[in-house]
């Protein structure tokens, strides 16, 4: 493409409040989800918990659809690759996530392997999608992985002798890898979908993998403590409906290399809202760590 037609769109962009407010929004919202976790982990089962969680915001959504006469898919083509996103991006990685830390897997074990997705996300978009990803993305991703390790390093507990029980990461691993496999679906094949209608398939999708196993591995036990419901709350409209649907849009509108490196910026966020929340301390390499997985993210997604 010419340097006049990138002109153009970057001056278009710099013209378009969702270009620059989405992304930054998306990290603040995508970050609470270690922050619900932990809010409801004593008082529910993770996956009990995630289906709920799927079958009321299919309802919410469902209803909002109808409501605004938005355009349902009509090929079985249609639903199922809805059907196959939500499994992937909602089904294998939250509920990975979510179940492996209620099983044992510290958080900053998870927040770091969760850290792999860009760069899992920047290897697979080349031979998938023939996306081209340019070396400032590659050194922007690099580093941003580098800041985001020194973010969690804290919480690592490397020198104390813990074992990281070998299950739990497996699965979370698994989980990093579905999501990024769901982004590169949901590019290939949600182009010209109604992201609206496209939310409601994605989350049955989730909701049908994710039920299942909740039946067969859980007791169903969820105590509707304040902590619960107000996490299920912002579960919902927060998690779900908000921080999902900018994700939708901005893979939709940008590469996705450049939106998963935004992901780099969820540790160092979640770290803060930690230490509002909980009284987590923030150690000086943290703070070194959220200045570099900045700078990263600026050097993954410029133009």
């Amino acid at each position: 493409m010419s340097s006049s037609g990138n002109s153009e769109r970057s001056r278009a962009r710099a013209h378009d409040p969702l270009a620059w407010l989405a992304p930054p929004v998306f990290v603040v919202i995508w970050a609470t989800g270690f922050i619900v976790a932990r809010l409801v982990a004593p008082d529910a089962e993770p996956l009990t918990f995630l289906s709920l969680r799927y079958a009321l915001v299919i309802a919410v959504l469902a209803l909002a659809a109808v409501a605004l006469g938005a355009a349902w898919p009509r090929t079985i083509a249609g639903w199922r690759d809805g059907l196959v996103a939500g499994m992937l991006l909602h089904g294998a990685y939250v509920g990975g996530v979510f179940w492996a830390v209620a099983h044992g897997l510290p958080a900053g074990i998870a927040a770091l392997v969760a850290g792999l997705q860009p760069l899992i996300t920047a290897v697979l978009v080349i031979p998938l999608l023939g996306e081209r990803v340019p070396r400032r993305r590659w050194l922007g991703i690099l580093v941003g992985f580098a800041g985001a390790l020194l973010v969690i390093l804290p919480r690592l507990g490397i020198g104390t002798g813990a074992v990281i029980p070998p299950v739990p990461l497996g699965v979370a691993l698994l989980g990093v890898v579905g999501m990024t496999l769901g982004t590169i679906w949901q590019k290939r094949t949600a182009g010209a979908v109604d992201l609206r209608t496209n939310a409601v398939v994605q989350y049955c999708g989730a909701l049908a993998a994710t039920l299942p196993i909740a039946l067969l591995l859980e007791d169903g036990r969820i105590v509707y403590t304040t902590a619960v419901v107000v996490g299920l709350a912002w579960a919902v409209f927060g998690l779900s409906i908000g921080a999902i649907s900018l994700l939708l849009v901005l893979i939709r509108r940008g590469a996705v290399a450049g939106v998963a490196s935004l992901l780099f910026l969820v540790p160092p966020c979640s770290a803060v809202m930690a230490y509002a929340l909980f009284g987590e301390t923030l150690a000086p390499v943290q703070m070194l760590g959220m200045a570099v997985a900045a700078t990263g993210v600026a050097l993954a997604s410029r133009s």
